[in-house]
């Protein structure tokens, strides 16, 4: 089988995906589980599966003989067919939701940690810059003059002029 030069020219699986869709998302099925089993917990499923129950009942014992589907007789098969198999399928997928549900959690905990750690080195590092300020006013305090000791100098410089001024003169 030959190949057509143009053939060689077109990137490799191009034309093999023109045509045909796009890939559903991978997450699409784990999103339709959490909706499922989001749904599946609420009152108005229950109150819509007691509905469909009663309905089921009622047709299978009120309709005419010949439009009945399921035995009263039997203990409605039928019916325990169905429910059961909706819980075989109901449990995995709540068990699905659960478990992307501790994915979920366990990546959010890992966000909180790292987050708590470096909100723990910031403060860390604010504390150190503390203490140096604190550290660095101390050494200045010392060298600075407040008014109060300059006008203290001030008054024993003049104290000790007008001494001299008085033991010159005479």
């Amino acid at each position: 089988m030959a190949r057509s030069p143009r053939g060689l020219d077109a990137p490799r699986g191009l034309s093999s995906m023109r045509g045909r869709p796009a890939q559903p998302s991978r997450d699409r099925f784990g999103r339709a589980t959490e909706w499922i089993a989001r749904n599946m917990g609420t009152p108005w499923f229950l109150v819509a599966l007691t509905v469909f129950c009663l309905a089921w009942i009622t047709w299978n014992v009120a309709a005419p003989e010949e439009l009945r589907f399921d035995s009263a007789a039997n203990g409605f098969t039928a019916l325990t067919l169905m429910l059961s198999l909706q819980a075989s399928y109901a449990a995995p997928l709540i068990l699905l939701a659960q478990n992307r549900q501790d994915d979920r959690d366990r990546v959010q905990i890992e966000q909180d940690r790292q987050r708590a750690e470096r909100n723990l080195a910031d403060t860390e590092y604010l504390a150190r810059e503390i203490v140096a300020l604190r550290l660095a006013l101390t050494e200045l305090s010392d060298e600075v003059l407040t008014r109060d000791t300059l006008r203290s100098e001030l008054k024993a410089a003049l104290a000790k002029l007008d001494e001299r001024s008085a033991g010159g003169d005479s």
